[in-house]
């Protein structure tokens, strides 16, 4: 039947991959500005990385996005973008982290970014598995490489908000910058990886 052949299919499975790219600008836009403003109220410094990630997010949507209406001739440069995605992340949570651990300075408490990384923790894990998903009907490296970027952000949501949790119950200020350490040399090797284009070819995504 016309309606399931590999063409049609092909198609669906496309469609499907964008509607996910539209929801994660969207949906990381508004989680970025939330936790940039609340972070900066609060002087958390966990909480303005994780706004800072959440842009970081945008970008690798926004690339995901280019690939998907350019095809497969435009996977490797794609794929090297979410792999620049990743090392920025790695970059600035290396840095968050460091700078907060130096500083000594406990944040002020933040019910708004405790209720929105709590949200995000679900979100992201949801938005991760879609993503894996449409990246294997499509054998897409680029889109597998932003599955898993979106299960970064599902643990840095985690991360800060045991942060801001313990901060706020017992007063463990450190808790948060040194779970982020903790993340750094992961997301870094991820970002090598994509930028060496290990995924690139996996399941047939480059021709």
């Amino acid at each position: 039947m016309a309606s399931n052949s590999p063409a049609t299919n092909q198609a669906r499975a496309v469609a499907r991959a964008q509607r996910l790219e539209y929801f994660t600008i969207v949906w990381n836009s508004l989680e970025g500005l939330i936790a940039l403003l609340a972070g900066f109220l609060a002087a958390s410094v966990a909480l303005v990385g994780f706004g800072f990630d959440s842009l970081i997010e945008v970008a690798s949507g926004l690339a995901l996005l280019w690939r998907l209406h350019r095809g497969e001739r435009a996977e490797r440069a794609t794929l090297r973008i979410v792999g620049g995605c990743f090392v920025a992340l790695a970059l600035y949570v290396a840095y968050d982290s460091t700078h907060t651990l130096w500083s000594r300075e406990a944040p002020r408490g933040s019910p708004a970014g405790i209720a929105l990384t709590a949200v995000s923790l679900v979100v992201m894990r949801l938005l991760a598995r879609a993503k894996r998903q449409a990246a294997a009907s499509l054998g897409s490296g680029a889109l597998r490489a932003d599955a898993r970027q979106s299960e970064f952000c599902m643990y840095l949501s985690g991360i800060v908000l045991g942060g801001l949790l313990l901060n706020a119950l017992v007063g463990w200020w450190w808790a948060d910058p040194l779970a982020g350490l903790v993340m750094v040399p992961i997301i870094g090797k991820e970002g090598i990886d994509a930028l060496r284009g290990k995924d690139c070819c996996a399941g047939g995504g480059c021709h």
